[in-house]
This record gives C-alpha cells, sequence and structure tokens, in this order.
C-alpha cells in the first residue's frame, strides 16, 4: 500500500501548529513581564537623601538571576517567584559587620511595608551554614526576615554581587531597576518615603 506525500503533509502540519500554540502558551509570558514598560524613577531617586543617595537607579531595567537558590524549607525557588511586587533583594553574610547592622532596618521595611505590593528578601550568599544563620537572627531579634541561602553563590555571580552587603530592588516584573552597594540606613525617612512611593506606583 502506498501512502501519499498530502497523508503525511497534513499530520506534519498539524504537529507543528501543536507545537506553536505550546510555544505561545507556555514561552510568551516570562517575556512578556520582561517586555514590560519601564517606569519613571527619576521623581523618587531625586528626593533620596543621606546615605540613601549610593542608591543607583539604573537607565533601564537589567534582568536577574535565573539560578535556583535554597528557601528557608530547604527547597529551591528563583527570583522569578517573587514577580508580582516590588522586591528589595539583600545579599548578605553571617561573617558581615555591616550586614549585621542594616538587618534589623530591614525587617522594619517588611513590618511596616511588606504584603501583596512589597517584600523583602534577604538571601545568604557563600558559606552560611543555617545553625549561624540562625543565630544571626536570633542575636538581632529578627524573626520576619527570611532565612534563604545561595551557598554556590551563583546568584550573587549572576548579579555581579562583588561585595556584601549589597541591595537590589527588583521591579513586579522580576527586572532590577536600582542598587546600593554597601549598608545603608533602611529605617530613615528617605527609605521608607521610597517604597511608599514604589507601592504607590505599582500597578
Amino acid at each position: 500500500m502506498r501512502i501519499s506525500r498530502l497523508s503525511l503533509l497534513y499530520p506534519a502540519a498539524a504537529l507543528g501548529a501543536i507545537a506553536v500554540g505550546l510555544f505561545f502558551a507556555l514561552g510568551s509570558a516570562p517575556e512578556a513581564a520582561s517586555d514590560a514598560p519601564a517606569r519613571d524613577y527619576s521623581a523618587l531617586a531625586s528626593a533620596l537623601d543621606g546615605d540613601m543617595k549610593k542608591l543607583n537607579f539604573h537607565g533601564a531595567p537589567k534582568p536577574v538571576s535565573t539560578s535556583t537558590f535554597t528557601t528557608e524549607d530547604g527547597s529551591t525557588a528563583t527570583l522569578a517567584d517573587y514577580q508580582g511586587k516590588y522586591v528589595l533583594l539583600n545579599f548578605w553574610a553571617t561573617w558581615c559587620a555591616p550586614c549585621r547592622k542594616e538587618m534589623p532596618m530591614l525587617s522594619e521595611l517588611q513590618t511596616e511595608f511588606g504584603g501583596e505590593e512589597f517584600e523583602v528578601l534577604t538571601l545568604a550568599t557563600g558559606r552560611n551554614p543555617v545553625p549561624a544563620i540562625e543565630g544571626f537572627f536570633e542575636e538581632i531579634g529578627v524573626t520576619n526576615l527570611p532565612m534563604h541561602r545561595d551557598p554556590k553563590q551563583q546568584v550573587a555571580r549572576d548579579m555581579g554581587v562583588l561585595g556584601l552587603p549589597i541591595t537590589v530592588i527588583l521591579d513586579p516584573a522580576g527586572r532590577e531597576v536600582a542598587r546600593l552597594s554597601g549598608d545603608a540606613h533602611w529605617s530613615s525617612d528617605s527609605a521608607k518615603a521610597l517604597i511608599a512611593g514604589l507601592i504607590q506606583t505599582a500597578d
């Protein structure tokens, strides 16, 4: 029995259509998020004072790491899991003295602003044993920030973190829009005005 070319062509075309449909259904959403229009943060940037002036807003949003990190419960996550809100991502370590100074201030920000539109995400990068992290948080009285870990520094390397602490701000599309190197007074009026301004401009 001879098989015609058309009998082979139609199934192939159908499979091609299915593949295209799956591409748009599964693959287009992340790209759409990354292509979301950038906001104008110039007014917020110009209002910063004190050491918050060290916060540098980028001219255009930057992509972030897609590598996984270890969550507090031992599972894994990526920064993409936090899309939909502004995220203040803080890279820190238990041996970092400036980190110990600013962590309670980050905790205060989470208490005041944390919710559906904003979250403080703390990520211990490098060799930070779980008992050391637990002791660190207990000593400074912080209970509302996550004890997530980046043990192989993969996320930190992807994002060009060359010292600690480093704090970056991610927009709801999951892109880096600002960065501050070193510690800062995150519980200052200037910092709180910044977070309030970000939330007010969120979709």
